[in-house]
């Protein structure tokens, strides 16, 4: 598959997929909203999926019916207690009745509770995280954040598992080596500044084979991470600089700042999703728009077909 360098690129790649290998079962955790399901019923209609709707059943029918979509076409699993809606919800993806866990109305809490849950969640072993997904006007690719969301002071370990994370949902998407780039207010490492030992220590562990498929470079500014000029001008001599895919965050507050300046000062595309857990995972919020939300279970849709 050739690299993904638009989120509506991202969308027609999956529909091919689809088509060649079978949709994918979404399991819906307390799916009482309209704008959900009509996100929803998009994704059905693009040829993406099949989807589960776990919540109040009467609730959950008059959500399809406001969003002109059809009961017949949905399976639906009547759980009127929002504590258990996550629970019910992930033990379809867990048993292999569902391939994406999607959060609906259900308060985080209770849907991570799901997730998480050690008989029937979706641990895997490694530190799950999140990864916001841009496309920005004036780049010719899809810039990957993480984690701005989930993980909010990572070590050194819990970096290296998100970076993987980030990493191979950036190969779902075509990019067969993604260039990482290993935020810090400066280049040069500064034992005053723990970002900067950090992003040296990711560096090793990418050459050592310890973070695989990519390329990691760092400490770097964002400026020299995204603009070849910058890193001319800096002498910066890497194959990231300028270039790269990952933007790799130091923490939450750096992470969150840095993608909500895109949303709010730039024309682009944004969307998320949950990485590392045994199955993709659908975080949106419930202010996100409709085409938000579908264009993150088609992320999840890219995913999917990547792990089988």
């Amino acid at each position: 598959m050739e690299q993904v360098r638009s989120l509506q690129q991202m969308v027609e790649e999956a529909k091919k997929l689809c088509a060649a290998q079978g949709k994918k079962r979404v399991s819906v955790a307390m799916a009482e909203d309209a704008g959900l399901i009509a996100a929803v019923e998009e994704a059905r209609k693009a040829g993406l999926i099949e989807a589960i709707l776990v919540g109040d059943r009467e609730k959950v029918e008059a959500c399809i019916a406001q969003a002109g979509a059809s009961e017949k076409d949905y399976t639906i699993i009547d759980e009127k207690s929002e504590a258990k809606c996550g629970l019910t919800a992930v033990a379809e993806v867990s048993s292999g009745r569902a391939d994406i866990y999607m959060k609906g109305q259900l308060h985080t809490d209770h849907f991570l509770r799901g997730m998480l849950n050690k008989e029937m969640g979706l641990r895997s072993g490694r530190v799950i995280s999140h990864c916001y997904f841009h496309q920005i006007e004036g780049y010719d690719r899809i810039f990957f954040i993480a984690d701005a969301a989930f993980n909010t002071y990572p070590d050194l370990k819990q970096k290296a598992d998100i970076l993987q994370n980030t990493v191979d949902f950036a190969r779902a998407l075509g990019v067969e080596c993604p260039k990482v780039a290993c935020l810090a207010a400066v280049e040069m490492v500064n034992p005053d500044m723990p970002a900067t030992l950090d992003a040296c220590a990711l560096v090793q562990m990418n050459q050592r084979g310890q973070i695989k498929n990519c390329v990691v470079d760092g400490p770097l500014a964002l400026d020299n991470a995204i603009n070849l000029e910058a890193a001319k001008i800096k002498k910066i001599d890497s194959p990231v600089a300028g270039h790269a895919d990952v933007l790799f965050v130091p923490n939450i507050d750096a992470g969150n700042m840095l993608a909500k300046a895109i949303v709010y000062f730039a024309k682009n595309e944004t969307a998320g999703i949950i990485v590392g857990a045994a199955a993709p995972v659908v975080l949106t919020s419930r202010a996100d728009s409709a085409r938000a939300k579908m264009l993150s279970i088609a992320a999840a849709v890219m995913m999917s077909h990547h792990k089988n």
